[in-house]
């Protein structure tokens, strides 16, 4: 099965980006959170770059979670 490059929602900070990346590359989210944050005040464009991201890169799927699989894990 192919990669694609998804906003995660278990190891979002903001909106995910950082973690989906992190898990495309097979990388710490927490590196990719520094470079972002080291090119948005060296440069100032990496802003316009991460909520251009958000905007794109979908997001990964939430599991449904049906009445029966909640009464069996207690919910």
């Amino acid at each position: 099965m192919a990669k694609k490059l998804i906003r995660t929602y278990d190891d979002k900070k903001i909106a995910g980006v950082c973690g989906g990346l992190g898990e495309y590359f097979d990388i710490d989210p927490t590196i990719i959170r520094l470079i972002w944050v080291a090119s948005v005040l060296a440069w100032g464009s990496g802003l316009l770059a991460y909520i251009l991201a958000w905007i794109i890169v979908p997001e990964k799927p939430k599991p449904v979670v049906s009445s029966e699989t909640a009464t069996e894990n207690g919910m």
